[in-house]
């Protein structure tokens, strides 16, 4: 690691050698870190920040949605992949959905939402790695969903664009053919209906007490019994299709995690259905450049360029790999980059990139953790859209994700809605190894960037920074960022490569060298600067053990460390 003078960051790097939480809500972070001074290890810790941010961050996260994660064991050397991700229902159909008038899937009707895999995946990650229970973890959300706390500013700006699907208000303009009947359960999330202001007191007592009962009950408690009874009724009085025995059926997988070697490290990526391809994909094509030499304008084409042609090959393939087969070893391979790679001209921006572009962001939350035995945890849960479907079941505090949204109804589509079925998912974990020299097989880095599609352009950047630019944690996470943008933007493949939002900080000689080389630049400041997601980077010196942190600026959240 090295101080770049020429860089200023918004603020310092946190260190320290026994511990260290970096979430997007400090008393996430402050919950993590209780566990570690417990006696508990990084996935202990992980799973007490997500539920403490299914609590202070309902409108991203929570027990209704889904979780990934990668897990770094010290001992062994050996990176292991969760995938806590739910399937469609067993009634899941096409032909249903084209027929109510859909030419694409619905966005917040029960037709989109998937079985939620969170609780489950909390639980196994603490059977597998943990060595405290999930009850003893989950007593600081329950405490804070209980008493209350104070919301955070960015969360609760976002929490003012979630009210009117909360409540199902006759004039939300939600997109679909039919919202449904209004929604009391959703004012289990509001103050008097309302969206809580910055500072503002929030308490979730049914929320407080659906953790209790998985504290008591494990996670049967969710997915069998009167929980999966009533999740049931309320998604099918929108139109969906989940049974209680669709609940009772779900189980999370341990998959092998991809990687990619690039420069001195190993970048480690939970396979699909997630989109970890994409940054895989993305940073075997640039690996062909040297992007530390590159003037900023080359260097940033050349990225741009390389993930177009990433998400290109992404969307066309990531998918429930268990139903529909994917060619994973040719599309991970140096000789497919290669190949890909002499589609970059250096000058000019793609006309034409095959299989389409990304599409619109989400909220999610990412979090990083590793202790002081140098075990690490990388950990994504998501809602997607805010709140999901909106949809909350009555008297649990728990609002529902709309994954199954992001299923194809094109039925030869690897990535087809279909029964029991994942679907394409976008939040992905990251994870780097050293792959060379003194300290091979140690850790590097622990970390993430949520926020739907930005997640892989955001590990290819943060990457990029670390390895190639030398720059710190906090460093890394301050830099402007740049996002492709999707077809909503109204600007397709077929136009010059499509739209490219890009974060306020940019050099404008930088921009104008884009521009002339074709590119479409949008530039975004303000709160509108949340569609570049928000990171979290922990840092592992292996000859000292000392832990260095940085937590993203555009999010509440903070590193801490003991």
């Amino acid at each position: 690691m090295k101080i770049d003078p020429t860089f200023r960051s918004r603020r310092s790097n946190v260190m320290a050698t026994r511990g260290m939480v970096a979430t997007s809500q400090p008393l996430a972070a402050q919950a993590g870190l209780s566990i570690l001074q417990a006696g508990g290890n990084a996935a202990d810790a992980a799973v007490a920040a997500a539920a403490m941010l299914n609590v202070v961050e309902p409108i991203s996260t929570g027990v209704g949605g889904d979780c990934f994660a990668l897990y770094y064991d010290a001992r062994t050397g050996a990176v292991t992949a969760l995938n806590g991700s739910g399937r469609a229902p067993a009634g899941a159909s096409i032909e249903a959905i084209t027929k109510l008038g859909y030419t694409k899937m619905p966005t917040y009707t029960g037709h989109t939402v998937s079985i939620p895999g969170a609780v489950a995946g909390w639980s196994d990650l603490l059977e597998r790695h943990g060595r405290m229970s999930l009850a003893e973890v989950l007593q600081p959300a329950i405490w804070t969903a209980e008493h209350g706390y104070p919301v955070s500013e960015l969360i609760a700006l976002a929490w003012r664009t979630q009210e009117k699907k909360l409540r199902r208000d006759p004039d939300w303009q939600s997109g679909d053919l039919d919202n449904g009947p209004p929604q009391p359960s959703g004012f289990e999330l509001l103050i008097d209906g309302r969206a809580p202001r910055p500072g503002e007191i929030m308490r979730i007592p049914t929320l407080a007490e659906t953790l209790r009962g998985v504290a008591a009950e494990g996670k049967r408690y969710i997915y069998e019994g009167e929980f999966a009874h009533k999740l049931s009724q309320h998604v099918q009085r929108y139109g969906g299709w989940i049974t209680p025995a669709d609940m009772a059926a779900h189980t999370s997988t341990w998959d092998e995690p991809i990687w990619a070697d690039y420069r001195e490290v190993r970048l480690y990526e939970c396979p699909p259905n997630g989109q970890g391809l994409a940054a895989i994909l993305a940073l075997n094509l640039v690996e062909g450049y040297d992007l530390a030499r590159m003037t900023p304008a080359d260097r940033l084409h050349v990225c741009i360029e390389a993930m177009r042609l990433a998400f290109a090959d992404a969307q066309q393939w990531v998918c429930d790999p268990r139903v529909h087969p994917i060619p994973l070893d040719r599309l991970v391979s140096k000789e497919y980059a290669a190949q890909r790679r002499r589609r970059i001209d250096p000058q000019r921006a793609a006309q034409h990139v095959p299989f389409g572009t990304p599409l619109a962001g989400s909220d999610t939350v990412y979090l990083s953790v590793v202790d002081g035995e140098g075990n690490a945890c990388s950990f994504i849960n998501s809602l997607y859209m805010g709140t999901g479907s909106g949809l909350v079941v009555p008297g649990t505090g728990v609002s529902l994700q709309n994954r199954a949204n992001l299923f194809q109804l094109d039925p030869a589509h690897p990535n087809a809605l279909a029964p029991n079925k994942r679907p394409y998912q976008t939040i992905i974990p990251a994870m780097t190894l050293y792959r060379e020299g003194p300290f091979a097989g140690a850790l590097h880095a622990c970390f993430g960037v949520m926020g739907g599609y930005m997640q892989p352009q955001g590990h290819l950047q943060m990457v990029i920074h670390l390895v190639d630019l030398h720059m710190t944690p906090q460093q890394a996470l301050d830099m402007p960022r740049w996002a492709l943008a999707g077809p909503e933007a109204g600007l397709g493949a077929a136009e010059a490569g499509g739209l490219v939002h890009v974060e306020e900080g940019w050099e404008f000689g930088v921009l104008a060298e884009l521009a002339q080389r074709g590119h479409h630049l949008a530039p975004v400041t303000g709160f509108a600067r949340s569609l570049f997601g928000g990171g979290q980077i922990i840092l592992r010196n292996p000859e000292t053990g000392v832990l260095i942190a940085g937590s993203d600026p555009r999010k509440d959240g903070c590193a801490v460390g003991w």
